[in-house]
């Protein structure tokens, strides 16, 4: 199996609603990188919509896409976090969560009028928002001498490197992401400045 370099993921956040005799769904979307970012907004969510009778929601995280979660938040099992996640893997998306908030309107949908209603919720909220491709990276942390600050970020920036994190003095120390499609050649250049110490950091 040949090895993914880029996966997709949403650039911001969204909302839209869908209606089905008198009920109502808001389905907001947002990137996430970590699961703890997800329950803070689940949070605010909660906060912002305390007279809702459901919050369901999906998401799948990580490049390897091997980390989710689905929640039906009361709905019959199946009903809801499935069918949102279904959204979000029919896109081939990751680092994306949708919650989808309800209001009962008093006529009961039934398990296949749920099943249509968070999954076309899901869907029209990620029409809303623009999708992107970024590289798969693998972190690094480089610690050099000042001195050779100018070399180390033109190598970094030709290899279309990300620095996640930085502390600059005598010594520097940086965080970074290296695209999997160009690491061979960003380390073949960072082990020929020498004074470059380069170790993996895992994540």
């Amino acid at each position: 199996m040949e090895q993914k370099t880029f996966y997709h993921c949403i650039e911001k956040e969204g909302q839209a609603m869908f209606k089905d005799r008198g009920s109502q769904f808001i389905g907001f979307a947002f990137p996430i990188s970590a699961a703890e970012n997800f329950k803070k907004k689940l949070d605010a969510l909660k906060k912002e919509h305390p007279k809702a009778n459901h919050h369901c929601f999906a998401y799948r995280i990580g490049t390897d896409g091997n980390q989710f979660r689905v929640n039906d938040d009361g709905e019959p099992s199946g009903s809801a976090g499935k069918p949102i996640l279904g959204q979000i893997d029919s896109r081939e998306l990751t680092n994306t969560a949708i919650v989808v908030v309800r209001y009962f309107g008093g006529t009961l949908l039934g398990v296949p009028g749920l099943i249509n209603a968070y999954k076309t919720t899901a869907a029209l909220v990620l029409q809303t928002i623009p999708i992107i491709q970024k590289p798969i990276e693998v972190h690094y942390r480089l610690q050099f001498d000042y001195t050779l600050m100018n070399d180390v970020m033109q190598l970094l920036k030709a290899g279309n490197c990300s620095i996640e994190r930085q502390e600059i003095q005598l010594f520097c120390m940086y965080e970074v992401g290296i695209p999997v499609n160009r690491l061979e050649e960003v380390l073949y250049r960072l082990k020929d400045l020498h004074q470059v110490l380069v170790e993996k950091v895992h994540t």
